[in-house]
């Protein structure tokens, strides 16, 4: 004799199962750590950036006392940063020094496409290339035949497959030069000039002589700042005014004064690649 086995049979074998596997998922999501932005310098803001270095691209910048969501932290070059999101605007999420959020995260940090999902996703590319609708060649049209009447050799495929191989380490040669900052720094500097002014740029000229160098930054409404470099770091400049930094990495993060502020890396100041 065959059972029957009903759906609602089945629905009130599984309920109890499920209704104790909830309470452990609920145990092993953790809630959600809010830090609040300190540390700054008077009228400073803190860079949000696309990657944990001081060297990734600059997605926002948050004042003292700004509220983000941290999601986890990891070591970079000996420097903690932490993965954040501006509790404001889903939209700005990115990598911060650890030193400059309270309470920090103890939790590892995630990758970045594993960051907890939003109502609002990040705003797409401006020139992000529209994905192919043309179809790709298989391999028998890669192999120079109309119709794949006999098997490839394993020689036609070695051949084909080398060819891509150099095709891909070419494409990847052309993107890591365009993305490598050039060392003269044609597009400037983060500068800001008075209290209270958002980061701007400014273009700057480098000169080295027996392992120094002076890097002479120019302002965007006129006049100059000349910074000096001596063995390695930041030394001093031609202003009166109190000069003082700190590094994130490679990173120098240099104050004049109660309102000048300059960021320069180690690779543009001291020719380093």
């Amino acid at each position: 004799m065959k059972r029957k086995v009903t759906l609602r049979s089945t629905l009130l074998i599984a309920a109890p199962l499920l209704l104790a596997a909830v309470p452990a998922l609920a145990q092993d999501a953790p809630a959600t750590i809010i830090s609040i932005i300190g540390g700054l310098a008077p009228d400073d803001l803190l860079n949000i950036r696309a990657t944990a270095s001081p060297d990734g691209k600059v997605a926002a910048r948050l004042p003292n006392g700004a509220a983000v969501k941290n999601y986890g932290c990891k070591t970079v070059n000996n420097y903690p940063w932490c993965k954040v999101e501006d509790t404001q605007d889903a939209h700005i999420v990115g990598w911060a020094p650890a030193r400059y959020l309270s309470p920090n995260n103890p939790a590892p940090a995630p990758e970045d496409a594993a960051v907890p999902a939003t109502d609002a996703g990040p705003p797409q590319e401006a020139n992000a290339p529209e994905p192919s609708e043309e179809p790709q060649p298989d391999i028998a049209a890669r192999l120079g035949r109309s119709e794949p009447a006999d098997p490839p050799s394993a020689a036609d495929i070695s051949a084909v497959a080398m060819q891509d191989a150099y095709a891909l380490a070419f494409a990847a040669s052309a993107i890591t030069e365009s993305d490598t900052p050039a060392p003269d720094a044609a597009d400037g500097i983060p500068c800001a000039r008075r209290i209270g002014q958002p980061m701007t740029r400014c273009l700057i000229s480098v000169a080295h002589e027996a392992g120094d160098s002076v890097v002479t930054v120019t302002w965007p409404d006129g006049g100059t700042r000349i910074i000096h470099f001596h063995d390695g770091k930041p030394a001093g400049s031609d202003s009166s005014d109190e000069f003082r930094f700190t590094r994130e990495g490679s990173l120098n993060m240099i104050r004049i004064g109660v309102s000048e502020r300059f960021e320069i890396t180690d690779q543009l100041a001291l020719g380093k690649r």
